[in-house]
């Protein structure tokens, strides 16, 4: 089975070197670029050896969908600039390849790095993603434009070796990418849900804090854990609220 690594990316040129380094074992490297970028991120992706696509970014499920239809491989592996695959998890891919009978994808663990260490509670860690999928049984669910889920044609199962996450290396990043993230997330509302109620934009963060910081024992990673939790939350009640005035504008 012939496999494509696949790394969406805009603006990645200071992680990107590394992470093709760690895909070498595949038989293609493509790396397909939002058409924003205004870093070296194309001409590093060339030098790795990797071969290059340009798209306009409308959502996240739309640009890996339409990475799946120019990869060359049977199976994909999505990887984001910021991820790396370990020898470990290199072998348990092939030696999965090259036995698997029935499955159509895997679900990949991570260990998620924030703020220079590896954060095991609040919901970051396993952190399950379906990013190893047999390319013609896959796509990407159109109803969850950021977090994408692979929707697939058959059976899915686990690997256990996780991907290296190097998720943000500061509280300035992690609050920029959330505000990227945010009116995509209020997008995926509107279509799952419909238009929020009112009193969704306290009840979702109350939700999110309770089921970060409690449930999946937050408290654990200290003071990090504790601004995460909060953060997550104030970003849950800010997608609500964007949601709630889009279609109360007529922007659904």
């Amino acid at each position: 089975m012939k496999l494509s690594a696949v790394v969406i990316a805009r603006d990645e040129e200071r992680m990107l070197r590394d992470c093709l380094a760690s895909l070498a074992f595949a038989d293609e490297r493509l790396v397909l670029v939002d058409t924003r970028t205004l870093d070296r991120t194309r001409e590093i992706a060339r030098l790795a050896g990797a071969r290059v696509e340009d798209r306009p970014f409308d959502n996240f499920a739309a640009q890996r969908d339409a990475a799946l239809a120019l990869a060359r491989g049977d199976w994909v592996l999505f990887v984001d600039a910021d991820e790396r695959v370990t020898s470990a998890l290199r072998d348990e891919i092939l030696r999965t390849l090259a036995t698997n009978g029935v499955r159509g994808g895997f679900w990949i663990p991570r260990h998620n790095y924030l703020m220079g260490r590896v954060i095991t509670h609040a919901g970051w860690f396993p952190d399950y993603q379906l990013r190893l999928v047999e390319r013609r049984a896959a796509h990407f669910d159109p109803l969850r434009p950021v977090h994408e889920v692979a929707l697939v044609d058959g059976p899915v199962g686990y690997l256990a070796e996780p991907f290296v996450h190097f998720n943000y290396a500061n509280l300035g990043e992690f609050v920029r990418k959330q505000e990227r993230y945010c009116g995509l997330e209020a997008e995926r509302w509107l279509a799952t849900y419909g238009r929020p109620r009112a009193r969704a934009v306290v009840g979702q963060p109350v939700r999110e804090f309770w089921s970060r910081y409690v449930r999946s024992g937050g408290y654990r990673e200290g003071a990090l854990g504790l601004v995460l939790s909060l953060l997550l939350a104030y970003y849950a009640g800010k997608a609500v609220y964007l949601g709630r005035r889009r279609s109360r504008h007529g922007l659904t």
